[in-house]
């Protein structure tokens, strides 16, 4: 584990309602599908050559109880119609041997698009400050994007957010986002002649499932 550097990455969010503040981030925890992991959060790069998952394909990596490294963002409320959002930028650069940047926002009042635009915002100006480009920080994120449009050094930013309104019966809300960075099954040609010789065994008895094949 001690060195690991993430080949995947997914996306999710999820919000939960309970009486309990803690109770309520466990929910949200759930609804993002991420519950049942032991989650470490870490900071923000998002590693060379690294593939990014669908949900559905994601959660296929995780299992119970599993140490799970994620950029996570978090955003609480007991008031009544108040607004939070919580989310998770990326920015990758089209040289994918080098690494981009995933940034966390949270905030109140403001709409989802507005949230999520900002994430993005800050990852991509991150990366732009370590690719030596040139831009305004002054400058609208629409202006941004077309600068880095035209250096053809950026080639994607997107985000997850997930926002709610506070419970009218003012139960704990709790909203959240997350860039989760599983640690994919290695392939028997990686592998050691010992290590492939026990992947091989676990598989015939049908206790590993032979994912990197």
């Amino acid at each position: 584990m001690v060195g690991f550097v993430p080949k995947e990455m997914f996306f999710t969010k999820g919000v939960g309602k309970h009486r309990e503040k803690l109770t309520s981030f466990e929910l949200a925890l759930r609804s993002a599908g991420i519950a049942a992991c032991n989650l470490v959060r870490v900071s923000s790069i998002f590693p060379p050559n690294c593939r990014i998952l669908s949900r559905a394909e994601g959660m296929k990596r995780l299992e119970p109880g599993q140490v799970t490294f994620v950029v996570m963002s978090e955003a609480a409320t007991r008031e009544p119609h108040r607004l939070i959002a919580a989310t998770v930028g990326v920015a990758i650069p089209r040289d994918r041997e080098l690494y981009g940047y995933l940034s966390e926002h949270h905030s109140f009042g403001e709409s989802e698009d507005i949230a999520g635009d900002y994430a993005e915002e800050l990852a991509a100006e991150m990366l732009a400050t370590t690719l030596g480009l040139d831009f305004d920080p002054d400058k609208s994120w629409d202006e941004k994007k077309e600068v880095y449009r035209l250096s053809n050094q950026i080639v994607r930013t997107q985000n997850v957010t997930q926002t709610a309104v506070g419970d009218k019966k003012g139960l704990w809300t709790t909203v959240v986002a997350a860039a989760v960075l599983p640690r994919s099954s290695p392939s028997l040609a990686s592998c050691a002649p010992s290590a492939r010789a026990r992947i091989l065994l676990d598989i015939l008895i049908g206790t590993r499932i032979p994912f990197g094949m």
